[in-house]
Protein backbone atom coordinates (compact mmCIF):
# COMPACT_ATOMS: atom_id res chain seq x y z
CA UNK A 1 0.00 0.00 0.00
CA UNK A 2 1.20 3.32 -1.03
CA UNK A 3 1.20 6.06 2.16
CA UNK A 4 -0.94 8.72 2.01
CA UNK A 5 -0.96 12.35 1.03
CA UNK A 6 -0.39 14.20 4.26
CA UNK A 7 -4.34 15.64 5.34
CA UNK A 8 -5.48 17.89 7.60
CA UNK A 9 -7.70 15.28 8.88
CA UNK A 10 -5.14 12.54 9.11
CA UNK A 11 -5.35 10.67 12.27
CA UNK A 12 -2.19 9.61 14.84
CA UNK A 13 -2.33 5.87 13.82
CA UNK A 14 -3.64 5.40 10.22
CA UNK A 15 -5.01 2.49 9.19
CA UNK A 16 -4.09 -0.11 6.12
CA UNK A 17 -7.08 -0.51 4.49
CA UNK A 18 -7.70 -3.18 1.95
CA UNK A 19 -11.02 -2.62 -0.26
CA UNK A 20 -11.72 -5.38 -2.92
CA UNK A 21 -14.46 -5.49 -5.55
CA UNK A 22 -15.51 -8.08 -7.76
CA UNK A 23 -17.40 -6.73 -11.15
CA UNK A 24 -17.34 -3.94 -12.67
CA UNK A 25 -17.52 -0.06 -12.05
CA UNK A 26 -20.76 -0.16 -10.48
CA UNK A 27 -19.21 -2.63 -7.68
CA UNK A 28 -16.16 0.02 -7.57
CA UNK A 29 -18.13 2.95 -7.20
CA UNK A 30 -19.76 2.61 -4.03
CA UNK A 31 -16.48 1.40 -2.82
CA UNK A 32 -14.62 4.64 -4.29
CA UNK A 33 -16.43 7.37 -2.48
CA UNK A 34 -15.11 5.35 1.09
CA UNK A 35 -11.69 4.79 -0.36
CA UNK A 36 -11.68 8.76 -1.43
CA UNK A 37 -12.54 10.00 2.37
CA UNK A 38 -10.09 7.56 4.04
CA UNK A 39 -6.90 8.25 2.11
CA UNK A 40 -8.02 12.12 2.80
CA UNK A 41 -8.37 11.23 6.07
CA UNK A 42 -4.38 9.83 6.32
CA UNK A 43 -5.10 6.04 5.82
CA UNK A 44 -3.48 4.10 3.68
CA UNK A 45 -5.64 2.27 0.76
CA UNK A 46 -5.29 -0.21 -1.68
CA UNK A 47 -8.00 -2.06 -4.11
CA UNK A 48 -7.98 -5.72 -4.49
CA UNK A 49 -9.25 -5.86 -7.97
CA UNK A 50 -10.01 -7.78 -11.40
CA UNK A 51 -7.05 -7.12 -13.45
CA UNK A 52 -9.03 -5.47 -16.45
CA UNK A 53 -10.49 -3.10 -13.53
CA UNK A 54 -6.68 -1.90 -12.17
CA UNK A 55 -6.66 0.72 -15.04
CA UNK A 56 -10.32 2.43 -13.96
CA UNK A 57 -8.57 2.10 -9.72
CA UNK A 58 -5.80 4.19 -10.78
CA UNK A 59 -7.05 6.37 -12.54
CA UNK A 60 -9.02 7.19 -9.52
CA UNK A 61 -6.39 7.68 -7.74
CA UNK A 62 -5.92 4.58 -5.89
CA UNK A 63 -3.53 2.15 -5.76
CA UNK A 64 -4.39 -1.26 -7.77
CA UNK A 65 -3.42 -5.09 -6.60
CA UNK A 66 -4.75 -7.18 -9.27
CA UNK A 67 -6.26 -10.46 -7.86
CA UNK A 68 -6.47 -13.45 -10.61
CA UNK A 69 -4.94 -14.00 -13.55
CA UNK A 70 -4.25 -11.92 -17.02
CA UNK A 71 -6.63 -12.97 -19.47
CA UNK A 72 -5.98 -12.44 -23.19
CA UNK A 73 -8.97 -9.97 -24.13
CA UNK A 74 -11.64 -11.48 -26.23
CA UNK A 75 -14.04 -9.53 -28.46
CA UNK A 76 -17.41 -8.98 -27.10
CA UNK A 77 -20.15 -10.62 -28.73
CA UNK A 78 -23.80 -9.32 -28.96
CA UNK A 79 -26.84 -11.21 -28.40
CA UNK A 80 -30.32 -10.35 -28.65
CA UNK A 81 -32.48 -9.02 -26.16
CA UNK A 82 -33.80 -11.97 -23.69
CA UNK A 83 -37.16 -11.33 -20.96
CA UNK A 84 -36.12 -10.87 -17.70
CA UNK A 85 -35.90 -14.09 -15.76
CA UNK A 86 -35.29 -14.20 -12.25
CA UNK A 87 -34.56 -17.86 -11.98
CA UNK A 88 -31.74 -17.27 -14.31
CA UNK A 89 -30.63 -14.20 -12.97
CA UNK A 90 -30.54 -15.74 -9.24
CA UNK A 91 -28.31 -18.83 -11.10
CA UNK A 92 -25.68 -16.60 -12.83
CA UNK A 93 -25.17 -14.75 -9.26
CA UNK A 94 -24.50 -18.31 -7.88
CA UNK A 95 -22.77 -19.66 -10.59
CA UNK A 96 -20.50 -16.86 -11.56
CA UNK A 97 -20.17 -14.85 -8.03
CA UNK A 98 -19.77 -17.55 -6.08
CA UNK A 99 -19.00 -21.15 -7.72
CA UNK A 100 -16.34 -19.40 -9.85
CA UNK A 101 -15.21 -15.91 -8.88
CA UNK A 102 -15.45 -16.73 -4.56
CA UNK A 103 -13.64 -20.36 -5.17
CA UNK A 104 -10.73 -18.25 -7.61
CA UNK A 105 -10.46 -15.35 -6.20
CA UNK A 106 -9.83 -17.42 -2.22
CA UNK A 107 -6.00 -17.99 -3.01
CA UNK A 108 -5.03 -14.65 -4.86
CA UNK A 109 -6.68 -12.83 -1.66
CA UNK A 110 -5.41 -14.67 1.08
CA UNK A 111 -1.89 -13.94 -0.28
CA UNK A 112 -2.56 -10.34 -0.67
CA UNK A 113 -3.98 -10.32 3.10
CA UNK A 114 -0.15 -11.75 4.17
CA UNK A 115 1.58 -9.56 1.55
CA UNK A 116 -0.27 -6.24 2.20
CA UNK A 117 -1.26 -6.93 6.34
CA UNK A 118 -4.10 -4.44 6.49
CA UNK A 119 -6.25 -3.51 9.65
CA UNK A 120 -9.13 -3.66 8.20
CA UNK A 121 -11.06 -5.57 4.73
CA UNK A 122 -14.01 -3.85 2.87
CA UNK A 123 -15.68 -5.68 0.17
CA UNK A 124 -18.47 -5.19 -2.38
CA UNK A 125 -21.19 -7.11 -1.66
CA UNK A 126 -20.77 -9.51 -4.32
CA UNK A 127 -17.21 -10.34 -3.02
CA UNK A 128 -17.81 -13.48 -1.39
CA UNK A 129 -14.07 -14.27 -1.90
CA UNK A 130 -12.91 -11.30 -0.31
CA UNK A 131 -15.38 -11.90 2.86
CA UNK A 132 -13.76 -15.61 2.86
CA UNK A 133 -10.35 -14.59 2.97
CA UNK A 134 -10.59 -12.05 5.35
CA UNK A 135 -12.16 -14.44 7.56
CA UNK A 136 -9.59 -17.45 7.36
CA UNK A 137 -7.05 -14.79 7.71
CA UNK A 138 -9.11 -13.45 11.28
CA UNK A 139 -9.25 -9.57 10.09
CA UNK A 140 -12.50 -7.37 10.90
CA UNK A 141 -13.91 -6.87 7.56
CA UNK A 142 -17.22 -4.57 6.59
CA UNK A 143 -19.33 -5.26 3.85
CA UNK A 144 -20.60 -2.43 1.14
CA UNK A 145 -23.49 -3.02 -0.19
CA UNK A 146 -23.96 -2.37 -4.26
CA UNK A 147 -27.53 -3.61 -4.82
CA UNK A 148 -30.35 -0.88 -3.75
CA UNK A 149 -33.57 -3.02 -3.07
CA UNK A 150 -31.80 -5.67 -0.84
CA UNK A 151 -34.15 -8.47 -2.03
CA UNK A 152 -32.04 -9.92 -4.36
CA UNK A 153 -28.27 -11.55 -2.87
CA UNK A 154 -30.46 -14.22 -0.33
CA UNK A 155 -29.51 -16.79 1.82
CA UNK A 156 -31.87 -19.62 -0.46
CA UNK A 157 -29.62 -18.09 -3.54
CA UNK A 158 -26.01 -18.50 -2.45
CA UNK A 159 -25.75 -19.56 1.30
CA UNK A 160 -26.04 -23.25 -0.28
CA UNK A 161 -22.81 -22.74 -2.67
CA UNK A 162 -21.56 -20.64 -0.13
CA UNK A 163 -21.33 -23.13 2.55
CA UNK A 164 -19.94 -26.25 0.09
CA UNK A 165 -16.54 -23.48 -0.39
CA UNK A 166 -17.00 -22.90 3.44
CA UNK A 167 -16.25 -26.44 3.81
CA UNK A 168 -13.37 -26.68 1.26
CA UNK A 169 -11.83 -24.05 3.24
CA UNK A 170 -12.13 -25.70 6.79
CA UNK A 171 -15.10 -23.17 7.80
CA UNK A 172 -17.95 -23.93 9.81
CA UNK A 173 -21.24 -23.66 7.68
CA UNK A 174 -23.51 -20.25 7.41
CA UNK A 175 -26.56 -20.99 6.48
CA UNK A 176 -28.58 -17.67 6.93
CA UNK A 177 -25.79 -15.72 5.24
CA UNK A 178 -25.22 -13.46 8.32
CA UNK A 179 -21.24 -13.93 7.48
CA UNK A 180 -21.30 -10.18 5.45
CA UNK A 181 -22.99 -8.29 7.77
CA UNK A 182 -20.79 -9.78 11.01
CA UNK A 183 -19.05 -6.87 11.52
CA UNK A 184 -20.47 -3.94 9.67
CA UNK A 185 -22.58 -3.73 6.74
CA UNK A 186 -22.20 -0.05 4.86
CA UNK A 187 -25.60 0.48 3.14
CA UNK A 188 -25.08 3.31 0.49
CA UNK A 189 -29.46 4.36 -0.17
CA UNK A 190 -32.47 5.73 1.33
CA UNK A 191 -33.47 2.78 3.92
CA UNK A 192 -36.98 3.50 2.22
CA UNK A 193 -35.50 2.05 -0.96
CA UNK A 194 -35.42 -1.10 0.67
CA UNK A 195 -37.82 -4.06 0.08
CA UNK A 196 -39.25 -3.88 3.64
CA UNK A 197 -39.58 -8.19 3.57
CA UNK A 198 -35.67 -7.76 3.70
CA UNK A 199 -35.32 -5.63 6.51
CA UNK A 200 -31.77 -4.58 7.06
CA UNK A 201 -29.99 -6.31 10.21
CA UNK A 202 -28.38 -4.23 13.57
CA UNK A 203 -24.80 -4.39 11.88
CA UNK A 204 -26.24 -2.12 9.03
CA UNK A 205 -25.56 1.76 8.62
CA UNK A 206 -27.12 3.64 5.81
CA UNK A 207 -25.11 6.28 4.50
CA UNK A 208 -25.58 8.86 1.40
CA UNK A 209 -24.79 7.12 -1.99
CA UNK A 210 -21.63 8.88 -4.22
CA UNK A 211 -20.26 12.16 -3.60
CA UNK A 212 -22.27 15.36 -2.42
CA UNK A 213 -24.82 15.99 -5.17
CA UNK A 214 -24.06 19.39 -7.10
CA UNK A 215 -26.50 21.38 -7.41
CA UNK A 216 -29.62 21.66 -10.24
CA UNK A 217 -28.80 24.30 -12.78
CA UNK A 218 -31.39 26.43 -14.10
CA UNK A 219 -34.23 24.54 -16.36
CA UNK A 220 -32.99 24.62 -19.69
CA UNK A 221 -35.37 25.64 -22.93
CA UNK A 222 -35.99 22.17 -23.65
CA UNK A 223 -36.54 19.27 -21.13
CA UNK A 224 -33.45 17.01 -20.79
CA UNK A 225 -33.82 13.68 -20.76
CA UNK A 226 -30.81 10.85 -20.31
CA UNK A 227 -30.90 7.77 -21.65
CA UNK A 228 -28.29 5.04 -20.29
CA UNK A 229 -28.54 1.36 -19.95
CA UNK A 230 -25.17 1.89 -17.70
CA UNK A 231 -21.90 0.29 -17.97
CA UNK A 232 -22.33 -3.53 -18.56
CA UNK A 233 -25.74 -4.11 -20.16
CA UNK A 234 -25.07 -3.05 -24.08
CA UNK A 235 -23.94 -6.03 -25.40
CA UNK A 236 -27.27 -8.12 -24.63
CA UNK A 237 -30.03 -5.43 -24.70
CA UNK A 238 -29.67 -6.60 -28.64
CA UNK A 239 -31.13 -3.17 -30.55
CA UNK A 240 -32.65 -1.21 -27.35
CA UNK A 241 -30.52 1.29 -27.65
CA UNK A 242 -31.35 2.13 -31.21
CA UNK A 243 -34.90 1.50 -30.56
CA UNK A 244 -35.10 4.13 -27.82
CA UNK A 245 -33.12 6.73 -29.56
CA UNK A 246 -34.96 6.33 -32.46
CA UNK A 247 -38.14 6.75 -30.54
CA UNK A 248 -37.54 9.57 -28.31
CA UNK A 249 -35.77 11.57 -31.52
CA UNK A 250 -38.79 12.80 -31.94
CA UNK A 251 -39.75 14.34 -29.13
CA UNK A 252 -39.21 17.58 -28.44
CA UNK A 253 -36.54 17.21 -26.02
CA UNK A 254 -32.93 17.43 -25.61
CA UNK A 255 -31.65 13.77 -25.37
CA UNK A 256 -28.35 12.97 -24.16
CA UNK A 257 -27.50 8.77 -25.06
CA UNK A 258 -24.94 7.06 -23.03
CA UNK A 259 -23.50 3.52 -24.99
CA UNK A 260 -20.52 2.69 -22.98
CA UNK A 261 -17.19 1.26 -24.48
CA UNK A 262 -18.87 -1.48 -26.46
CA UNK A 263 -21.03 0.55 -28.49
CA UNK A 264 -19.56 2.75 -31.45
CA UNK A 265 -21.70 6.12 -31.19
CA UNK A 266 -21.48 5.83 -35.24
CA UNK A 267 -23.77 2.76 -34.98
CA UNK A 268 -27.02 5.17 -34.35
CA UNK A 269 -25.97 7.01 -37.33
CA UNK A 270 -26.60 10.68 -37.66
CA UNK A 271 -29.06 12.41 -35.10
CA UNK A 272 -30.79 15.83 -35.31
CA UNK A 273 -29.14 18.40 -33.57
CA UNK A 274 -30.90 17.91 -30.17
CA UNK A 275 -29.79 14.41 -29.59
CA UNK A 276 -26.41 14.04 -28.40
CA UNK A 277 -24.88 10.41 -28.35
CA UNK A 278 -21.45 9.46 -26.38
CA UNK A 279 -19.68 6.82 -25.18
CA UNK A 280 -19.81 7.95 -21.38
CA UNK A 281 -21.58 10.56 -19.28
CA UNK A 282 -20.30 11.03 -15.42
CA UNK A 283 -24.04 11.53 -13.60
CA UNK A 284 -23.05 14.93 -11.68
CA UNK A 285 -22.83 16.36 -15.09
CA UNK A 286 -25.66 15.00 -16.69
CA UNK A 287 -28.23 14.81 -13.56
CA UNK A 288 -28.53 18.58 -12.19
CA UNK A 289 -29.88 19.33 -15.55
CA UNK A 290 -31.95 16.41 -16.03
CA UNK A 291 -36.42 16.00 -16.17
CA UNK A 292 -36.50 12.34 -16.47
CA UNK A 293 -33.73 9.20 -16.84
CA UNK A 294 -34.62 6.83 -18.88
CA UNK A 295 -32.90 3.51 -17.59
CA UNK A 296 -32.48 -0.29 -17.21
CA UNK A 297 -33.31 0.18 -13.67
CA UNK A 298 -29.41 -0.62 -12.28
CA UNK A 299 -28.55 0.35 -8.39
CA UNK A 300 -25.93 3.29 -9.33
CA UNK A 301 -28.42 4.82 -12.22
CA UNK A 302 -31.85 4.62 -10.14
CA UNK A 303 -29.95 6.16 -6.79
CA UNK A 304 -27.93 8.87 -8.71
CA UNK A 305 -31.16 9.48 -10.01
CA UNK A 306 -33.13 9.89 -6.88
CA UNK A 307 -30.65 11.73 -5.37
CA UNK A 308 -31.01 14.92 -7.70
CA UNK A 309 -34.95 13.98 -7.12
CA UNK A 310 -34.92 13.05 -11.09
CA UNK A 311 -38.11 10.77 -11.85
CA UNK A 312 -37.17 7.37 -14.19
CA UNK A 313 -38.68 5.48 -16.83
CA UNK A 314 -37.32 2.01 -16.19
CA UNK A 315 -37.07 -1.10 -18.80
CA UNK A 316 -35.13 -3.53 -16.10
CA UNK A 317 -33.02 -6.29 -18.75
CA UNK A 318 -31.60 -8.29 -15.95
CA UNK A 319 -29.58 -9.06 -12.34
CA UNK A 320 -30.90 -6.70 -9.87
CA UNK A 321 -32.81 -4.44 -12.16
CA UNK A 322 -36.12 -5.92 -11.75
CA UNK A 323 -35.75 -6.17 -8.35
CA UNK A 324 -34.97 -2.09 -8.26
CA UNK A 325 -37.86 -1.05 -10.58
CA UNK A 326 -40.24 -3.15 -8.14
CA UNK A 327 -39.41 -0.79 -5.52
CA UNK A 328 -39.13 2.53 -7.36
CA UNK A 329 -42.61 1.44 -9.04
CA UNK A 330 -43.93 1.01 -5.43
CA UNK A 331 -42.42 4.17 -4.08
CA UNK A 332 -44.49 5.92 -6.94
CA UNK A 333 -40.62 7.40 -8.38
CA UNK A 334 -41.08 5.25 -11.70
CA UNK A 335 -42.99 4.15 -14.68
CA UNK A 336 -41.54 0.61 -15.49
CA UNK A 337 -41.97 -0.71 -19.02
CA UNK A 338 -41.18 -4.17 -20.35
CA UNK A 339 -38.54 -3.66 -23.02
CA UNK A 340 -39.04 -6.62 -24.96
CA UNK A 341 -42.29 -5.55 -25.95
CA UNK A 342 -43.11 -1.73 -25.68
CA UNK A 343 -42.57 -0.18 -28.99
CA UNK A 344 -42.17 3.94 -29.69
CA UNK A 345 -45.22 4.91 -29.27
CA UNK A 346 -45.32 3.59 -25.72
CA UNK A 347 -42.08 4.65 -24.79
CA UNK A 348 -42.85 8.42 -25.96
CA UNK A 349 -46.15 8.36 -24.19
CA UNK A 350 -44.07 7.03 -21.02
CA UNK A 351 -41.67 9.19 -21.29
CA UNK A 352 -44.70 12.52 -22.06
CA UNK A 353 -46.42 11.34 -18.77
CA UNK A 354 -43.64 10.63 -16.17
CA UNK A 355 -42.19 14.49 -17.74
CA UNK A 356 -46.00 16.02 -16.59
CA UNK A 357 -46.56 14.19 -13.74
CA UNK A 358 -46.05 16.44 -10.65
CA UNK A 359 -46.70 13.31 -7.97
CA UNK A 360 -43.78 11.49 -9.37
CA UNK A 361 -41.86 14.68 -9.18
CA UNK A 362 -42.63 15.29 -5.88
CA UNK A 363 -41.87 11.56 -4.61
CA UNK A 364 -38.37 11.84 -6.27
CA UNK A 365 -37.79 14.67 -4.74
CA UNK A 366 -39.03 13.40 -1.30
CA UNK A 367 -36.41 10.58 -2.17
CA UNK A 368 -33.67 13.32 -2.51
CA UNK A 369 -34.86 14.68 0.25
CA UNK A 370 -33.90 11.49 2.39
CA UNK A 371 -30.91 10.70 0.95
CA UNK A 372 -29.46 14.63 1.12
CA UNK A 373 -29.94 13.51 5.35
CA UNK A 374 -27.57 10.54 4.67
CA UNK A 375 -24.49 10.66 6.59
CA UNK A 376 -21.90 10.75 4.02
CA UNK A 377 -18.26 9.14 3.29
CA UNK A 378 -16.87 10.47 6.41
CA UNK A 379 -19.44 8.49 8.69
CA UNK A 380 -18.33 5.34 7.30
CA UNK A 381 -14.67 6.22 7.68
CA UNK A 382 -15.18 6.17 11.37
CA UNK A 383 -17.25 3.23 11.67
CA UNK A 384 -13.83 1.45 9.85
CA UNK A 385 -11.93 3.18 12.63
CA UNK A 386 -13.77 2.13 15.35
CA UNK A 387 -14.01 -1.54 13.24
CA UNK A 388 -10.34 -1.82 13.14
CA UNK A 389 -9.87 -0.36 16.76
CA UNK A 390 -12.46 -2.80 18.40
CA UNK A 391 -12.62 -5.85 16.02
CA UNK A 392 -16.21 -6.12 17.10
CA UNK A 393 -19.59 -6.09 15.45
CA UNK A 394 -21.00 -2.81 14.96
CA UNK A 395 -24.45 -2.14 15.98
CA UNK A 396 -27.02 0.41 14.82
CA UNK A 397 -28.64 2.85 17.37
CA UNK A 398 -31.97 1.71 17.95
CA UNK A 399 -34.65 3.55 16.00
CA UNK A 400 -36.89 5.80 17.99
CA UNK A 401 -40.80 3.85 19.06
CA UNK A 402 -43.17 6.44 17.56
CA UNK A 403 -45.89 5.53 19.31
CA UNK A 404 -43.89 5.57 23.00
CA UNK A 405 -44.87 7.85 25.30
CA UNK A 406 -42.65 11.02 25.99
Amino acid sequence: MSPAAASPRATSSPLRILFSFVGGRGHFAPLCAIADEARDAGHQVAFACPPSMAPLVQAAGHTAEPIGPERAASKPERTALRPPDPAREERDLRERFVRRAARDRVPWLRACLDRLAPDVVVCDQTDFGGLLAAEIAGLPFATVEVIAAGDFVRPDVVAGELDALRAELGLPPDPGLTMPARFLLLVPAPPSFRDPAHPLPATAHPIRPGAAVPPRREREDRPVVYFTLGTVFHLESGDLVQRVTRALAELDIELWVSVGDEVDPEELGPQPEHVHVVRFLPQGEILPRCDLVVCHGGSGSVLGALAHGVPLVLLPLGADQPNNARRCEALGVARVLDPTAVDAEGLRSAVSSSRADDGLRRRATGMAHEIAALPDASYAVRLLERLAKEARPILRAPEPDPTADG
